[in-house]
């Protein structure tokens, strides 16, 4: 048996991310929330707010720490959404995220942009910026539609 913290194989593995695709309901439009990243690859550029799963970490936890560092949101009720692959998706290596979908309630809509976000903002989910970083224009389209699915896009739509 290994020891804890050694590696085991010898050839590379690919690294594994958690994303929190988070949205909220505000003055008659859906928002998605998304941080501006501080650091390369893809610095200014905007982003799902996720990052790496730590080694004794769950992915569902790892989701919640990282929105929670990135934008101050907390006790966010997520739900595992999908897995995003798609070779090439990060200029570091081969990356694979499990990206969680959650929805912010009225009172969790103050951000604080913190850890490797300097910034965090709410979009429109029609007006969406143009320089997404990664995959995540194509994480978010999916997110969108997905959103569009449930009953409380539905509900709140016709609230509008």
């Amino acid at each position: 048996m290994a020891e804890k913290g050694r590696y085991v194989y010898e050839w590379p593995r690919p690294m594994v991310t958690a994303d929190a695709v988070v949205f909220r309901f505000a003055r008659g439009k859906a928002r998605l929330l998304l941080v501006r990243r501080k650091h390369d690859p893809y610095k200014g550029d905007w982003a799902i707010p996720g990052g790496f799963i730590e080694l004794d970490e769950e992915l569902e936890d790892a989701a919640a720490r990282e929105l929670k560092e990135e934008t101050g949101l907390v006790n966010i009720r997520l739900e595992q959404m999908r897995t995003f692959g798609t070779c090439g998706r990060d200029p570091r290596g081969r990356q694979i995220t499990i990206v969680f979908m959650g929805i912010a309630g009225s009172r969790q809509s103050r951000l604080k942009a913190g850890d490797d976000a300097a910034e965090a903002r709410w979009f429109d989910i029609d007006k969406l910026p143009k320089n997404m970083a990664f995959d995540h224009r194509e994480v978010a389209a999916f997110a969108i539609k997905r959103l569009k699915m449930k009953k409380i896009y539905r509900e709140n739509k016709s609230r509008w």
